[in-house]
């Protein structure tokens, strides 16, 4: 018994408090790394798609959702030939997409889209129509501005009533239809009328850009104001005439993505399209300016 106190006596003064104190020390080290490892397996197992894990230089990217699917874009009338070249193209380049296009005066599709209808993104002819969707929370994100546009005066092949410039608008013999004062194009129109001092008697105030257009070409209206692209895609069913003082008035165009939308990424997809080197390709080719 003495021999087996003495052995332990012998054991408990060979730990000496450093030597403890050591061990211990160790001991933690050991635990806290194996907690660490567990801890970093976990957050890069965590990482969200698309996100490149923090602290790792190898960590790449993932890459980002294939959209696929069909959306609905409402676009003012204004777009029609340059979204429906877009449609055609996005679908081209990304099989398995849907792009289906409503176009009207941007101040209807605001009232449609209210009213709920099924729409993934909107596509306006003007920040004023944008704002009433953005003000209603009926837009997620923030809008970005894509392209500019300004007015010109559409007149019939043979310009009956000799229009050559924006005064010659303001003569009561000249039948002139525009746009209504709630739709962009009115907007614009009314801008300039008052920068210029010419009241123009309107003969018929209309909700788009399009009908404008059409009671031009048919010759039921000796002028009509509408924009440079409108003139441009019209081929020879009219003629244009630019006027300076068009410059006072240059609508900016901006597109976003309903907050109601079923497919986001899809949305998000063509609105980069849009706003990308593509988009921007086909819209200034059709005589719209560069976003500013």
């Amino acid at each position: 018994m003495k021999k087996l106190l003495t052995l332990r006596r012998s054991a408990v003064a060979a730990l000496n408090p450093g030597r403890l104190r050591r061990a211990r020390t160790a001991a933690v080290v050991v635990a806290t790394a194996a907690m660490l490892s567990g801890a970093v397996a976990c957050t890069y197992t965590s990482t969200p798609v698309g996100t490149a894990a923090v602290g790792t230089a190898s960590a790449t990217a993932s890459p980002m959702p294939t959209p696929k699917g069909t959306i609905v874009v409402f676009a003012a009338a204004s777009l029609k030939p340059t979204f429906t070249a877009l449609a055609t193209k996005f679908e081209a380049a990304n099989p398995g997409t849907t792009v289906t296009l409503n176009f009207a005066g941007s101040a209807d599709l605001v009232t449609q889209i209210t009213a709920g209808a099924p729409a993934d993104v909107f596509a306006s002819a003007d920040a004023k129509n944008m704002k009433k969707l953005t003000d209603a929370s009926e837009i997620t994100g923030s809008p970005l501005n894509f392209a500019t546009n300004t007015l010109e005066i559409a007149v019939p092949l043979d310009n009956p009533a000799h229009v050559s410039a924006f005064a010659d608008l303001g003569k009561a013999s000249v039948r002139t239809v525009i746009c209504a004062p709630q739709v962009p194009c009115g907007a614009a129109t009314a801008t300039i009328e008052t920068a210029t001092g010419v009241t123009i008697p309107a003969v018929s105030e209309e909700s788009s850009v399009a009908d404008v257009l059409g009671k031009v070409a048919s010759g039921e209206a000796d002028a009509g104001l509408v924009y440079v692209t409108d003139v441009k895609a019209s081929g020879s069913t009219v003629v244009g005439v630019p006027f300076a003082e068009s410059s006072q008035a240059v609508n900016t165009y901006p597109i976003g993505i309903v907050a109601t939308t079923q497919n986001h990424t899809l949305s998000e997809a063509f609105v980069a399209y849009v706003t990308g080197s593509v988009g921007q390709g086909v819209l200034q080719s059709a005589g719209f300016g560069a976003a500013p």
